[in-house]
């Protein structure tokens, strides 16, 4: 169907055809960080499902409100390839190959690893402001005390974050749209931590994005070509006979 395609087109084409460059002329070594992310995520769950190995993994990477800040910090950057005990492994390496993979290609390694960690960061600061508010916050923004002895979200923040990001600068925004509302609706059915931390990771992937864009248009309303092209857009508006 013609219309279908077109739809596709405006919503993944540019984004497609990102990937499939990248993939191309690179294969894969265009996602070196993303065949990591996999290893580490399943070698984490081989090594915390034997009876040796969880309290290993869950002194290195398992981040919970009730840990110290300072080590809830020093634990954070495994705890991106910690997966939940209770969800399908094969699940978080779906999303972490599909999703890491896309970002990387797209954004680079530095920038998905940065969108990456600072995702994974907002959902855990956030746990603690949300117990501090308590239950009976407003706008629903607190959390039970007992939440501070979960674990937090581990590779799945990280992987929300990236998406919206990607979908963000690719334009594809019913793409991203969706994104959101899924983890809405996560929270209005099950009010949990993890969807919680997501839509946390959502909000500060969202206001870098935000900021970043304002600094840049600043920068280039200081640069000469800017400043002329802004007196030039003036003095069109203006036109001839204004008084200008």
């Amino acid at each position: 169907m013609p219309f279908v395609r077109r739809a596709l087109l405006r919503e993944w084409g540019s984004l497609y055809a990102a990937v499939r460059a990248g993939l191309v002329t690179r294969g894969w070594r265009a996602i070196p960080l993303t065949l990591c992310a996999v290893t580490l995520t399943g070698l984490f769950q081989l090594v915390q499902n034997q009876s040796w190995g969880y309290g290993l993994i869950q002194g290195i990477g398992s981040v919970r409100a009730e840990d110290p800040l300072w080590l809830a910090l020093l634990r954070t950057p495994l705890s991106l390839f910690v997966p939940a005990l209770h969800l399908p492994v094969w699940g978080a390496l779906a999303q972490v190959l599909l999703v890491f993979g896309i970002a990387e290609i797209c954004l680079g390694r530095a920038r998905t690893l940065l969108v990456a960690y600072a995702a994974t960061l907002a959902g855990t600061l956030y746990a603690r402001i949300g117990i501090a508010l308590g239950p009976d916050a407003p706008l629903g923004l607190g959390l039970p005390a007992s939440d501070a002895h979960v674990v937090d979200t581990g590779p799945s923040a990280a992987v929300v974050g990236l998406a919206v990001v990607v979908c963000r600068r690719y334009g594809a925004w019913l793409t991203g749209g969706l994104v959101v509302l899924a983890m809405i609706v996560e929270v209005i059915f099950k009010n949990n931590l993890a969807g919680k931390e997501h839509l946390a990771a959502i909000a500060a992937v969202l206001v870098a994005c935000a900021v970043r864009e304002v600094l840049a248009f600043s920068a280039a309303g200081r640069r000469p070509g800017g400043a002329v092209a802004g007196r030039g857009r003036a003095l069109r508006r203006s036109g001839p006979g204004s008084g200008a």
